[in-house]
């Protein structure tokens, strides 16, 4: 068929659509040179007229045409309304298998609509007249042959964080005339949902472009305007010559407008252009991270949660059960109409059949209605609008399929008030309102069930302004009733929660979670809330997301108390989190339903989940691992400043050189060389650290230039402090670990290595440096306990039992060394001459040896270095480059650096080390057949710690 002759036969066409839908769908398959449904799909799989068709639905399908992974195609008749076709196309689309293209036509025009996930929606409007363009004919083709060519460029990511960085900057500019967060929060999402309610229609005849194209010339006037047209949005009436429909909901209760000036019109004249019916709700979330109170947000540790971590909660706790339950319903329902067909000839009978199965769908979108989500921490609302939008899903797909087996089919009844949510920020809890209703909205619009039926928004008092943890009255916050429990409590450590959270508050909290002890972080309160009320029956499931460390340490309590009462079912151990550049998270889904057995660890199937969110693949529980009595009292966390406590060389050389003291002292006593975890894993650099210890004032006073200098710099800093210990005791550091002190006193040096690493190092540090928190120092000055802490045996078992950081590995004491079993007759708690002529003891110290003299020539090469001692005896020597020139090359030789690039000189050297400790256990032979897996490794170090313990 040839334009010409397609455009003549249905240019003056007034078939109806009955008539015509079939035999114009084929004319154009003729026309555009592509295969027609009947000549190639003779069953309906994947390619037909009458998608969905079945005897129940008198021959009415979901779509006219369906051409899957192409496009759902609607007809309709000369002069008939083609948004109603459109409508129906997106009500259906999910049974459609969600095409690419919705397409609606009459034998006139032809509406291609795009419909793909994370795009824009865009419009194509082809007219008969058209056909006679070959470049038309073309890409219409591809309707049929490559859809994608219709895809639209931007997607509605891009979009959204175009319109947020935009919006970031205007409220910025809000807030910087003295408006309070809260009166930009309610400003911004006015101005938010009224671009929103236009672009689909809610709003009529373009008022609000129309008021910002006037206001251009006339910005004194915005004030007053925006009133008057938030005035009518809250009540309805007229403004402009335009009837405005009652919004209500609480958006517009408040109809104050903030005065603009001429930039600011030209921002939001700007912002008009951008296609905001498609605009993704976490818009919200991400203005609240970037550009409206991003400060107080990140001093809390609370974040906006990605799309991707918000689903791996919901699938298990709503998505999934929810589904089953309705395949369970539905394959009741085909059962009781079976029935009925069957018995066609008993009327009576048939339509108590047909009530029956009736019923069992209203009960279940009944139970959907008044299923509810509480998110007790929901910030700006992303975890409530997702949920919102995965409960009315299943809904739909309830409806949907309960219709095409011939049933009754209600309006739906999931809304707005099936979420809800606790937000101690005003202004995050008003975001959440607006994030909820563009939701709703726009659901109903994709689904092509809009109504514009005022009152249009529906209150949302579901979302309570107040803290979640205590109520006013000191006591345990309540949280409103729900069915399930989602949400990302905020990130905020143990060690700042003062600083976040203030002394007072903290106190409190934990007082009343005395049960739980002092030092555990934040998130880990909603986790217990959360599991009481689960333990309770006051829930059926729950899913958080926390930063990694609440599978280790003290945090891990409240999993093993999960674990013990009910059970972890879902959980993903180790993820990144974007929100902050290097966290680590962990998404943890519990309930009590301890009959099902299947659970799933980072998407695979297991048996079991323990509370360090291991599945137990090595066999064991890792829970169950013990501290070990030969490992104590050896390792320690170094000493914690908090104050401006550090001093350069030297001016530390200046005061070692001061004479006078009236206690004849040297102030080589308050002096020390410092070492951080950087340091140790990179290079040691001069500084100096001024530790009092536990003297008193009166003590530290008499070192008179030390005194004079903390007096002027330490103390302002100390007594503006948040603690009243470092305010009393201001020249004290807050943890000075005097039992650590002890232990290395009476060594000449000891090991150390970094709290956080990416490569697990030990080195060996004179016992004139005093190490800072950031690295564990151990109370041993042999070779054979640094080769086996070195080894690669014991960095299986830290790999194991050390929690993830950032992008690195945790070690502690009390988790990855006191449980670590040394070899029988090497552990640390002997005398190393008990095992001097062990001949395991003289390989390893050999191995040891040949490491660390080969890494000292690599870092502090001679031809770059020259070594020379300290000005006063009991201090490390220094190493100093040679001259200025080679700084520069000392600078990249770093231990991480080293490990990094891990020549072949450095593996050679550890395989030798890795053979002689393997010895000493008695594995050299499956070490040297290669039997020796991580998990193997592991297994028997378990197994011994276990016999020990």
């Amino acid at each position: 068929m040839t334009p010409y002759s397609f455009i003549k036969k249905w240019k003056k066409s007034t078939l109806k659509e009955s008539a015509a839908s079939q035999s114009h769908f084929n004319d154009l398959c003729d026309l555009l040179n592509v295969e027609k449904p009947t000549d190639v799909d003779s069953i309906g799989d994947s390619y037909c007229f009458e998608k969905g068709a079945t005897k129940s639905t008198n021959g009415n399908g979901y779509a006219d045409v369906w051409k899957k992974g192409c496009f759902g195609w609607e007809y309709k008749g000369p002069d008939a309304d083609l948004n109603k076709a459109y409508n129906q196309l997106l009500r259906y689309a999910g049974a459609l298998s969600n095409p690419p293209l919705l397409i609606v036509s009459d034998t006139k025009t032809i509406k291609i609509n795009t419909n793909w996930t994370n795009s824009i929606s865009v419009t194509h409007n082809i007219d008969i007249d058209d056909l006679n363009n070959p470049k038309v004919l073309a890409k219409l083709r591809n309707c049929w042959v490559d859809p994608s060519i219709w895809k639209p460029e931007k997607t509605r990511s891009k979009l959204t964080l175009e319109a947020a960085n935009d919006f970031s900057k205007l409220a910025q500019r809000l807030r910087g005339r003295n408006h309070s967060a809260i009166e930009v929060a309610q400003f911004v999402n006015k101005i938010i949902f009224c671009m929103f309610a236009e672009d689909i229609n809610l709003l009529p005849g373009n008022v609000f472009r129309s008021t910002i194209d006037f206001l251009k010339s006339n910005p004194h006037q915005s004030q007053q305007y925006l009133s008057t047209l938030f005035r009518k949005m809250n009540k309805g009436g007229e403004f402009a010559l335009v009837n405005i429909p009652q919004f209500n909901g609480g958006l517009f209760e408040s109809t104050d407008s903030l005065p603009l000036t001429d930039l600011d019109i030209k921002q939001i004249s700007k912002l008009i252009d951008l296609n905001w019916a498609d605009i993704d709700p976490s818009i919200l979330g991400t203005l609240f991270e970037r550009g409206l109170d991003p400060s107080n947000r990140i001093r809390l540790g609370a974040h906006y949660t990605s799309r991707e971590k918000i689903v791996k909660i919901l699938e298990p706790i709503i998505v999934r059960p929810l589904e089953e339950e309705w395949e369970r319903v539905r394959t009741k329902i085909k059962e009781t109409l079976s029935s009925a067909k069957k018995r066609a000839n008993s009327p009576n009978t048939n339509t108590k059949l047909y009530d029956k199965a009736n019923k069992l769908h209203k009960s279940f979108v009944d139970m959907l209605g008044r299923f509810t989500v509480l998110d007790p921490a929901c910030g700006s609302g992303n975890f409530l609008y997702l949920s919102l939008k995965a409960l009315k899903d299943i809904e739909h797909k309830a409806n949907v399929e309960a219709e095409f087996l011939g049933l009754d089919v209600e309006f739906p009844k999931v809304g707005p008030r099936s979420v809800k949510g606790v937000e101690i920020n005003p202004y995050a809890a008003e975001l959440a309102r607006v994030s909820i209703w563009i939701g709703e909205l726009q659901w109903m619009r994709d689904n092509g069930i809009l109504s514009s039926e005022p009152p249009i928004l529906e209150p949302l008092n579901n979302i309570e302004n107040r803290d979640a943890l205590i109520d006013d009255s000191g006591g345990i916050a309540r949280w409103p009733n729900a069915d399930v429990i989602v949400g990302n409590p905020p990130f905020l450590g143990n060690k700042k929660m003062i600083d976040g959270l203030g002394l007072d508050y903290t106190r409190k909290l934990r007082s009343i979670w005395n049960h739980l002890g002092g030092g555990i972080d934040y998130v880990t309160y909603w986790f217990d809330k959360s599991s009481k009320l689960l333990t309770d029956g006051k829930v059926s499931r729950v899913g958080l997301v926390a930063t990694n460390s609440i599978r280790s340490g003290v945090n891990r309590l409240v999993l093993d108390e999960i674990c013990e009462k009910t059970r972890i079912f879902e959980a993903w151990d180790d993820e990144d989190w974007e929100g902050s550049a290097g966290v680590r998270v962990s998404i943890v889904c519990f309930d009590s339903n301890r009959n099902n057995r299947i659970c799933r660890l980072n998407g695979f199937e297991v048996s079991k989940i323990n509370a360090d969110l291991s599945s137990g693949s090595v066999g064991q529980n890792l829970t169950k691992v013990k501290r070990l009595k030969e490992m104590s009292g050896l390792s320690f966390m170094g000493v914690t400043k908090s104050g401006p406590f550090e001093i350069e060389g030297k001016l530390a050389r200046q005061f070692i050189n001061a004479v006078g003291n009236p206690n004849g002292r040297s102030n080589s006593d308050v002096l020390k060389r410092s070492v951080n975890g950087n340091e140790v894993s990179g290079r040691i650099t001069d500084r100096w650290i001024i530790d009092f210890g536990d003297r008193t004032e009166k003590e530290i006073s008499e070192y008179e230039v030390p005194y004079q200098y903390a007096l002027s710099t330490i103390r302002p800093v100390r007594i503006n402090s948040g603690t009243i210990k470092n305010r009393k005791y201001w020249w004290k550091f807050e943890r000075y670990r005097p039992e650590m002190k002890q232990a290395l006193s009476r060594l000449s040096r000891y090991i150390a290595t970094p709290l956080v690493s990416k490569h697990r190092i030990f080195v060996w540090l004179h016992v004139g440096y005093l190490p800072e928190n950031g690295v564990i120092a151990i109370a041993r000055d042999d070779n054979v306990t640094f080769g086996i802490l070195h080894s690669k045996i014991h960095s299986v078992w830290t790999q194991f039992l050390g929690s993830t950081h950032f992008e690195t590995r945790r070690y502690t004491p009390t988790t990855t060394f006191e449980t670590f079993p040394f070899p029988t007759g090497l552990t640390p708690n002997l005398d190393p001459k008990s095992f001097v002529n062990d001949p395991r003891a003289i390989s390893i110290n050999d191995a040891v040896v040949n490491l660390c003299e080969k890494r000292f020539n690599w870092l502090y090469s001679r031809d770059l270095t020259v070594i020379q001692s300290e000005v006063i005896d009991g201090f490390p020597e220094r190493i100093l480059p040679k001259m200025r020139s080679v700084q520069q090359i000392l600078n990249q030789r770093t231990l991480n650096n080293l490990y990094k690039s891990y020549p072949m000189w450095l593996e050679l050297c550890h395989e030798d080390l890795d053979l002689a400790v393997a010895t000493a256990y008695g594995w050299e032979k499956d070490f040297v057949n290669g039997k020796l897996s991580d998990e193997e490794v592991f297994q028997r170090l378990f197994e011994l710690s276990k016999s020990r313990a």
